[in-house]
């Protein structure tokens, strides 16, 4: 009798609705984490992945922490993400150089946030943000 392949579980969501996501590098843990982005977050997951794409062609990603990391190899990382329950984070890592520089504050001093929500996202800002920061040094993690 053969035996039969258990399903795959799907990834846990952890408290505010973020993915559990294995540490990984390559385009293939960051998808996991898209796909496994509770509701609207998924389509705006699988946006932000392509504005990064298109705006840093070279770009290199993993996850860590349980949020995907995005950087230039050799270079450390400029931009993260973190699924909350209403919104999604988006953490620049040399923030404070960006112009604008992004409104949100963090306790770490060169670090600025972008919280995404359902109904609201600049687009063009967005990009011109992941140009800047990706030409800036990385956070090395």
């Amino acid at each position: 009798m053969a035996k039969s392949t258990p399903a795959k579980a799907e990834p846990k969501l952890l408290s505010g609705g973020n993915p559990q996501i294995a540490k990984g590098y390559g385009d293939a843990p960051v998808q996991a984490y898209i796909a496994a982005m509770p509701g609207w977050k998924r389509e705006m997951g699988e946006r932000l992945d392509a504005l990064i794409e298109r705006a840093v062609p070279a770009v290199h990603k993993a996850v860590k922490w349980n949020s995907p990391l995005y950087g230039i190899e050799g270079e450390g990382w400029f931009l993260g993400v973190h699924c909350f329950t209403r919104y999604i984070k988006v953490a620049f890592f040399r923030g404070l150089s960006l112009k604008p520089v992004p409104p949100g504050e963090s306790r770490s001093r060169d670090t600025r946030y972008l919280d995404i929500h359902e109904d609201a996202f600049d687009e063009a800002q967005f990009s011109a943000w992941v140009k800047q920061a990706s030409q800036l040094p990385g956070e090395r993690m």
